[in-house]
């Protein structure tokens, strides 16, 4: 098992620098490098400080710079907010400037706030059409002289440029969850994504199955790499109640994803107010218990016991997510903790 780093600047106060959080993220970056990570993962979010990641293209070809080794992953770019051309060209630059350590990821996306804005109301839950034109025409144009005339996107031939320097091509990834977008990044020959978010392992193994049946209908399709995204926090061995400061900044951060999800506030300068703890203490997900059931949350031998069965039902790389709501040096403590106590069993 392979594992990476899934990370954005979150940013819930005024008081709070984008500069000092930029700084943070870097700091994360470079620690998962010297650990032995494979890939770091920025998502792309616009107008929402909490998921502050308006490029990731920006922020990865800074850390190009900075690291060596540790492949740059896009998690991922929103296949609808994109033209082909431009997408290509700037991913494909990316690939330049990084050496050839470009991790591609797409998705349809899923804010409708983003939508609203980026798409002129179009419906999030239409975006898979434009994901599924995205990826032929990307590989088209990475290729050479490629024309394409689909719902979606239409242009005459055209090339990327530049090219990747990957050969053959830069690894593409899928955010995928139903079973048609399995079935599409399999037979397309994508990696795929996943994330259970607030649910437990069960419907970490609903993936995994969804995956495997996606595999078992493309056998002539070399079996892709499964990812899966999980948000984790690491306590120590000594400190039986280390899990609660995880589980409420978990709490925390699922409050605020919510109300964006909802979609039902005025933002105030790129922020909303999360929703109360009243309002979702009938859901089992958001309480303490379960959030320590069902996230990644505890102590290092738990969290290799949790690993090995993630192993064994067939995910080749786990993402630790750092977004969770907590200081800087609460998630420097985790993910290093993560390093020398987690990773070495699976080496």
């Amino acid at each position: 098992m392979q594992f990476s780093l899934f990370l954005h600047m979150e940013r819930y106060s005024e008081q709070e620098s984008h500069r000092q959080l930029f700084e943070e993220l870097c700091e994360l970056v470079r620690i998962a490098e010297a650990g032995g990570f494979r890939t770091a993962w920025i998502g792309e979010h616009h107008g929402m400080q909490f998921t502050s990641s308006p490029s990731p293209i920006a922020q990865l070809a800074y850390l190009a710079a900075k690291t060596e080794r540790i492949r740059l992953g896009a998690g991922t770019f929103v296949a609808p907010f994109w033209n082909p051309i431009r997408l290509a060209g700037e991913a494909a630059m990316l690939d330049l400037i990084s050496g050839g350590r470009l991790e591609f990821g797409i998705a349809r996306g899923a804010y409708q706030y983003e939508f609203d804005r980026l798409t002129d109301g179009m419906s999030a839950a239409d975006g898979g059409q434009s994901l599924r034109e995205m990826v032929p025409a990307i590989r088209g144009l990475w290729q050479g002289d490629h024309a394409y005339s689909g719902d979606v996107y239409r242009f005459p031939a055209t090339t990327s440029v530049p090219k990747p320097v990957q050969s053959p091509l830069p690894p593409m990834w899928i955010a995928a969850r139903d079973p048609n977008s399995h079935d599409f990044a399999v037979k397309n020959g994508c990696n795929v994504m996943v994330t259970a978010l607030m649910k437990g392992d069960e419907e970490v193994a609903d993936l995994a199955h969804k995956f495997d049946t996606a595999c078992a209908k493309h056998p002539e399709v070399p079996r892709p790499e499964l990812m899966l995204l999980r948000h984790t926090y690491v306590h120590e061995e000594s400190d039986p109640q280390g899990w609660r400061k995880g589980a409420e900044a978990i709490n925390r951060f699922y409050r605020h994803f919510l109300a964006w999800f909802k979609n039902d506030q005025q933002a105030i300068d790129g922020f909303f107010e999360p929703v109360s703890q009243a309002s979702v203490a009938d859901n089992p997900e958001f309480s303490l218990d379960g959030l320590h059931r069902n996230m990644m949350i505890g102590t290092p031998s738990e969290l290799v016991e949790r690993l090995k069965g993630y192993e064994a039902l067939g995910i080749t790389e786990y993402s630790f997510w750092t977004d969770n709501t907590l200081p800087f040096e609460d998630k420097k403590r985790s993910l290093e903790l993560f390093i020398r106590e987690v990773m070495p069993h699976f080496r």
